[in-house]
């Protein structure tokens, strides 16, 4: 018989980039009392990566509980990036509702679209939190407004369109349920989600049903598979199958070896536990996500979400520059491979292919961004390697060529419209609408071939002089929009092996902009600069001054040299041309041309031409 477990709720908090979801997570397991009175805890204490604390955005969904009132409330905080949307898409598989955060002074943002899409798909109900209310700027009735006219636009029942409003200063660690009365804790969200979002429903003796939405990595216990039971109650040391919707030939028998479940921050060893409550299960190999544990007695599996297609990719190869070897750890073709297909484990958007050569392989994931942390994550663990420019991903549809499209939101100050128009124009973007936005700034919406905007991040920056925002979303595939002109600016190339001396460097820097000073080491073939003309030149940035015993008045002189532009890696991708690479190691971030020596250049480019020629 199905019954409701209401000592437990499954929420997982979405919102937009930068809305402060993982901000409101540390108030409610602050104001839970999951944390002792004098521990001391960082911010933000749910991005436990790096690289998530260093960016401020969180890339993995994590799983914590929080006690309020006898009830045990199961949290996902999930990112805010498209490109890390598949994260997004499945864990809401995982949970009955969603807390929706959005910012009091930006509103309603491309991804809170995306991940509210996503949650009326499967009739979630839905909590909308107005967060940021003490900004000084804060347009909290406006942004109700907003958030209900998006409901209408994404078709909510007559339910959804009736969530409560939450207003929350997450910093603050307070709030309420009407913006004109300050709150003094977060008691109002804690009780609308427990009166709102609906206690898991289930059958305690039926055969046993568990999907499995994420997928964790131990060095001591190996694979965890994390989940909400559906149906049944699990036991260690239960002898179960594992079957998967999309696989119909699998069905494997397993063992459990060890069951836990969420405590604050800590996941807890437990002997058994029941339907709805959300566990992870270690043992297990081969346990993959959309895989189903089930009784042995009845294999029957539940339905998971298709994941979004990736619609960008990159080629990963092994570094055979003439500084190969000397910076990284894990250098072969063999370690690449086994990494690479080793992250497919724990991310569902992600695809590796095998390519005619062994010393290289296709990545295709949702995004530069999505590409750019798994390079980043590579590069701290010791990988050395090369990766080649980031390329979209076409599809055919009733025979025609079919490209990724993205849904771009620009504010800009009225100053700078005109040259955003201009530069997006001519990456084949079309502006869809044009409004006055908050603050001062205008509002752009255009539609524009994902290859588009492959490099534009950068020069959008330069042009709005920093004080741009740029937020975009994938929307679908639409036919082939034509060429794109190719980047205005040529590289600088250095002409010898060796190593850049301040003189070299005074002399080439005329050319153009500089990516290193002096005492760098550099090889033959290698990027230095970026030219201030379109064609690629020849520097030689290692030439000493000859020395005479001849003195003039202004020989002494010393050398200004303008300070290097210092690249990042998104920066790196976004810079290089389809003739050259981006050598990564742990130490070092090198720009070079993929035929390093100048005579094989111009024979290829040479040949390119004649060959284009014909055609």
């Amino acid at each position: 018989m199905r019954t409701k477990r209401e000592d437990i709720r499954n929420v997982a908090i979405i919102a937009h980039v930068d809305h402060g979801k993982t901000t409101l997570v540390d108030v409610l397991l602050k104001q839970s009392g999951t944390f002792r009175s004098n521990q001391v805890v960082q911010d933000r204490v749910m991005d436990s990566g790096d690289i998530e604390r260093e960016r401020g955005i969180t890339i993995l969904s994590k799983n914590t509980s929080v006690h309020y009132n006898g009830c045990k409330i199961n949290i996902v905080d999930t990112p805010g990036h498209a490109d890390f949307g598949g994260e997004v898409e499945r864990v809401l598989k995982m949970v009955n509702g969603v807390v929706l955060v959005v910012d009091a002074f930006e509103g309603p943002m491309p991804q809170t679209r995306f991940v509210l899409r996503k949650a009326l798909e499967l009739d979630l109900p839905v909590v909308v939190c107005v967060n940021k209310m003490d900004r000084p700027e804060a347009r909290c009735k406006e942004v109700v407004d907003e958030v209900l006219e998006l409901f209408m636009e994404l078709d909510a029942s007559d339910e959804q369109l009736d969530s409560p409003f939450v207003f929350a200063s997450a910093r603050n660690g307070v709030a309420t349920l009407d913006p004109d009365v300050p709150g003094t804790d977060m008691k109002c969200l804690f009780e609308t989600i427990i009166n709102h979002i609906p206690a898991p429903e289930g059958d305690k003796d039926a055969p046993l049903q568990s999907l499995i939405t994420t997928i964790d990595y131990s060095e001591y216990v190996g694979r965890i598979g994390i989940g909400k039971i559906e149906n049944g109650t699990i036991h260690v040391n239960d002898e179960c199958s594992i079957v998967n919707i999309h696989d119909p030939e699998k069905n494997q028998k397993v063992k459990i070896s060890k069951l836990y479940v969420y405590e604050g921050l800590e996941r807890v060893e437990v002997k058994e536990a029941s339907f709805g409550a959300i566990v992870a299960i270690s043992g297990i190999s081969d346990i993959h996500i959309g895989d189903t544990i089930c009784s042995v007695e009845n294999p029957e599996p539940l339905p998971f979400v298709k994941i979004s297609e990736p619609t960008i990719s990159m080629t990963f190869s092994v570094n055979d520059s003439p500084f190969a070897g000397t910076e990284g750890k894990f250098v072969t073709s063999r370690h690449l491979r086994d990494r690479l297909y080793k992250e497919l484990n724990t991310d569902v958007s992600l695809r590796v292919e095998d390519t005619e050569t062994t010393e290289a392989f296709k990545v295709s994931g949702r995004g530069e961004l999505h590409l750019s942390i798994l390079i980043e994550t590579m590069r701290r663990e010791g990988f050395e390697f090369q990766v080649a420019k980031p390329h979209v991903l076409f599809k055919e549809i009733n025979g025609e060529k079919c490209e990724p499209m993205e849904k771009v939101y620009i504010d800009v100050p009225e100053e700078f419209v005109g040259s955003v128009i201009e530069k997006l124009g001519s990456r084949k973007g079309e502006m869809t609408d044009m409004y006055p936005s908050k603050g001062g700034y205008t509002r752009l919406v255009f539609s524009i071939p994902a290859r588009g905007l492959i490099g534009y991040k950068n020069e959008f920056l330069t042009d709005t002089k920093g004080n741009g925002i740029l937020n975009s979303v994938f929307s679908d595939y639409e036919p082939y929009k034509g060429e794109i002109a190719k980047r205005s600016q040529g590289s600088l190339i250095a002409f010898e092996s060796g190593e850049a001396v301040a003189y070299g460097l005074f002399n080439a820097q005329d050319r153009g902009n500089l990516f290193i000073g002096a005492g760098v080491k550099v090889y033959a073939g290698m990027i230095v600069g970026k030219n201030s003309r379109a064609d690629d030149m020849e520097v030689n940035v290692c030439k000493k001054k000859q020395l005479t015993n001849m003195r003039t008045s202004a020989s002494d002189e010393a050398l200004k040299l303008v300070p290097p532009i210092e690249m990042s890696l998104e920066q790196c991708l976004e810079f290089i041309a389809d003739d050259e690479l981006v050598e990564v190691t742990p130490q070092s971030l090198r720009m070079r041309k993929k035929i390093l020596d100048s005579q094989q250049r111009k024979k290829a480019r040479n040949r390119a031409q004649q060959a284009e020629n014909n055609d």
